[in-house]
């Protein structure tokens, strides 16, 4: 990544940076760049696709409906209902 290149994309990102920041930053990148140019060289083809790289599962569960035994209690602390539904004002 050339100066002009860093500075616009430094600009785009709202960034103010000094003269001798950017030269620390384009080492930064330079340095980014050449390790995801290594993780090119990858196979990873035959990989699955994770989350994390320790997880072995997905950490997700199914969606399961379970009935509540006491809604009446829940509904109670509802401000107002009406035909066992709570009433959400209207904002607009």
């Amino acid at each position: 990544m050339d100066q002009q290149e860093l500075r616009i994309t430094a600009a785009l990102a709202y960034v103010d940076l000094k003269d001798e920041e950017y030269e620390k930053l384009a080492a930064a990148v330079e340095q980014m760049l050449q390790y995801f140019s290594k993780m090119m060289e990858v196979d990873i083809k035959d990989l699955p696709p994770t989350t994390h790289a320790l997880v072995r599962e997905n950490r997700t569960r199914p969606d399961q409906a379970l009935p509540f035994p006491d809604t009446d209690s829940l509904l109670e602390n509802a401000p107002e209902t009406e035909d066992r539904f709570i009433v959400i004002p209207n904002i607009l």
